[in-house]
This record gives C-alpha cells, sequence and structure tokens, in this order.
C-alpha cells in the first residue's frame, strides 16, 4: 500500500502527514479519508480546481493526465509542472510526497 506524505500546509495540515491508502485511489479521496479536508467543490468530478495538489515525489507514477484534466489545470492557482488534480490522480504503488497549494481559486477570490 503506498505511502503519501503530506507536506505542511498552514490551515489543512499543518503538521504535516503520512497517509496510507490502496493503489486505485485516487490522491483526494486518500486524504479526505484520512481527514484532511482538502477542497473538492465540484464533488471529484473533474469540473473544477479547488482540489489541485503539487506532486513532488512520485508523480510518473500516477495515471496519465486526460485533456479535461490538463484544460483545468491551467487555471489552477500555483500552477507548477507536476500539478495534479488530485480527484484525478490515482494512485499506483509508488510512495508520493504531496504538496497543498496554499490557496485555491476559490480562497484566492474569497479572501480578496
Amino acid at each position: 500500500m503506498p505511502i503519501i506524505k503530506i507536506l505542511p500546509h498552514p490551515e489543512l495540515c499543518p503538521q504535516g502527514a503520512e497517509i496510507k491508502a490502496p493503489a486505485g485511489t485516487s490522491i483526494c479521496e486518500a486524504l479526505l479519508d484520512n481527514d484532511i479536508e482538502i477542497e473538492h467543490a465540484c464533488d471529484m468530478s473533474c469540473a473544477c480546481t479547488t482540489c489541485h495538489v503539487i506532486v513532488r515525489e512520485g508523480f510518473d507514477s500516477l495515471n496519465e493526465l486526460d485533456e479535461n484534466e490538463e484544460d483545468l489545470l491551467d487555471r489552477a492557482w500555483g500552477l507548477e509542472p507536476n500539478s495534479r488534480l488530485s480527484c484525478q490522480a490515482i494512485l499506483a504503488q509508488k510512495d508520493l510526497v504531496v504538496e497543498i497549494p496554499k490557496y485555491t481559486i476559490n480562497l484566492a477570490k474569497e479572501k480578496h
């Protein structure tokens, strides 16, 4: 069972965390199942960017991005080459290191 190391996030996971999740699970599901309340405004239907994460290690072990995810990622706050929508990124057998960006597009709009 792969281990996901979540880097510290000031609100969602201040101390960081290490969680286990079965292969075939999305990163979003794994986080939610372990009480890390990542935003997922579209209920994991690949229709928003609120569950955007940056995969610092293990990116190549995830399933390939499809066209819909690529298009949505273009609108994600803090986009990096190893960004994924956590609802679409499916775990394989390799461990991951994941960073949850400080802001989502929704949070940036609400705070300004």
